[in-house]
């Protein structure tokens, strides 16, 4: 993510490359494509055929995706089985080959020894040290879920507090989460209610029939500055919200933008950069309205829901909630699902990036109890 295409401006990776745009000399920057273009125009034989190019994509793609796992969980009070599976996969970073997933994923059956509560929950760490912010939230924020009496009685007080607690935790633990720091996307299960808890910009979807389709109903709101209540928020909180085409331009917000996403700037400097609005950790940012206050958002089950999705922004970059629920909707066994959307993600952040952002997807199908058949 060390690229002003990602999450945060120009710090996962040391160095800039000569044209200036602090992009860390990532191959998916159009400034460094079209100088690596004209160097190979001068030198004509270690040019890289198309062909191998597409080749080397197909290579990379194939069956990134055989570690899909399954399981089921009953919930009797409601009369239901959650069928569910779970799918990471590490970005590819030309020139990196060491990078680590910086997303993680947990899935909590029966949780408080409660066979109607389950837990889901997607992380997607950013920064030199996003990895093991993510680790951290994942583990301190099912502790606190876990050992608090409220949360059957009452879940978004319970998500709250936890929330709260874990970025307290990071902040005082031994993890540098000045730059760096996750998101979080979880949605906890209660009987045939959905507790759907967001910060930041990994999302959740549900898929829900409506006469001869399946159609996408979105369970969270992405928290960036696009979205015109945060980035009144982070304003008032002192941050700047500008492109860094817009930045470059000194605060010239009349500037062409393109596809150049609205970012975050303390006053007086040109840091974090963060195009996200909330997230776990990232002090710095906290000083500017970068906050970890979840927005919380109760469904209830009805017949028509068949499945829900939990996934990271990799997955969401390139693909609608409704292309991801078109495609978890032609599968019966949704580890298939999983394999299938990763895939399609992964092919489209090659075509158009020339690298990929580490992926990470939950599915989880909602079966009436009664009519369920094990998937082998």
């Amino acid at each position: 993510m060390g690229c002003v295409h990602s999450k945060w401006f120009g710090h996962d990776k040391k160095g800039c490359c000569s044209c200036g745009c602090k992009c860390n000399r990532c191959l998916h920057c159009y400034h460094c494509r079209a100088s690596a273009n004209s160097a190979d125009d001068d030198a004509e034989p270690s040019r890289v055929d198309e062909d191998d190019r597409l080749q080397q994509h197909s290579r990379l793609i194939h069956h990134v995706l055989s570690a899909a796992s399954l399981g089921s969980a009953d919930v009797p009070s409601a009369g239901l089985c959650l069928q569910y599976s779970s799918l990471t996969q590490r970005g590819y970073y030309p020139g990196w080959p060491d990078h680590a997933n910086q997303d993680s994923f947990c899935v909590k059956a029966q949780f408080q020894g409660n066979p109607g509560l389950h837990f889901f929950g997607v992380f997607d760490g950013h920064g030199n040290f996003g990895a093991e912010c993510a680790a951290f939230v994942r583990d301190k924020l099912t502790a606190v879920l876990s050992a608090d009496p409220r949360l059957w009685e009452n879940p978004t007080e319970a998500c709250d507090s936890a929330f709260a607690a874990t970025n307290s935790a990071l902040h005082d633990s031994e993890i540098d989460d000045s730059m760096s720091g996750t998101t979080a996307i979880t949605v906890l299960v209660r009987g045939d209610t959905l507790f759907v808890a967001n910060v930041g910009d990994s999302r959740a979807v549900a898929g829900v029939r409506d006469r001869d389709r399946v159609a996408a109903e979105d369970l969270s709101s992405d928290h960036t500055a696009l979205r015109k209540d945060e980035c009144e928020r982070v304003r008032l909180c002192g941050a700047r919200v500008l492109t860094v085409t817009q930045l470059k331009s000194e605060g010239d917000e009349g500037s062409d933008v393109g596809g150049d996403p609205p970012r975050l700037w303390v006053q007086n400097g040109m840091y974090p950069g963060s195009s996200f609005t909330r997230s776990v950790g990232d002090s710095v940012a906290e000083s500017i309205g970068v906050v970890a206050i979840p927005e919380i958002k109760v469904v209830k089950i009805t017949d028509n829901h068949s499945f829900f999705v939990i996934a990271s922004d990799g997955i969401f970059q390139f693909l609608s909630s409704q292309a991801v629920v078109d495609m978890v909707s032609s599968f019966v066994d949704p580890r298939d699902a999983c394999s299938k959307i990763v895939a399609e993600s992964y092919k489209l952040w090659l075509e158009r990036e020339g690298r990929t952002d580490d992926m990470t997807i939950i599915i989880v199908r909602i079966k009436d109890l009664s009519e369920v058949h094990p998937i082998v």
